[in-house]
């Protein structure tokens, strides 16, 4: 058991990063330079919405990354833009400025080639949706077990 369970906790690892490494292709294909993969992939976390800095951090899992400086060079290339919140001057919200929509559009397009791909192939839809639903019921396990952590504290 305890084989398998590490083996798990491996490969998800190693998938977020290949995962990422396919937006870097992406990326290098376009020729698009003035961003990186992980500041990809918070812009389409975002997509249409406008979200605070910690609702985008909830959102993702962004590997080795400042979510408030990644913020904050995305506003300055052109691809966020960053707004006060007319009730509470603290808060900003952020939303895809039309650069941004543009990319995220491009990376719409690779993730339905992948799809695409994937009707083809391995895995198949079954297979991914039973994929889909263990590694919920190991999020929801890791969930509880922090909150009993916490309550015992």
């Amino acid at each position: 058991m305890k084989t398998v369970y590490l083996e798990t906790i491996l490969l998800i690892e190693r998938l977020h990063r290949r995962f990422l490494d396919v937006i870097k292709t992406e990326l290098d294909r376009l020729k698009i330079e003035d961003i990186n993969n992980v500041q990809t992939l918070m812009l389409y976390n975002i997509n249409n919405e406008q979200l605070t800095i910690g609702e985008l951090t909830n959102r993702g899992y962004y590997l080795g990354s400042n979510v408030s400086y990644n913020v904050k060079d995305l506003v300055e290339k052109g691809f966020l833009i960053r707004e006060r919140s007319p009730h509470d001057k603290r808060s900003t919200r952020v939303k895809l400025s039309d650069k941004g929509l543009a990319l995220c559009g491009k990376i719409d397009e690779l993730y339905q080639r992948n799809i695409d791909a994937l009707k083809n192939g391995k895995p198949d839809l079954n297979a991914l949706a039973g994929v889909n639903t263990t590694l919920g019921q190991l999020e929801q396990f890791w969930t509880n077990y922090i909150n009993n952590i916490f309550r015992g504290m």
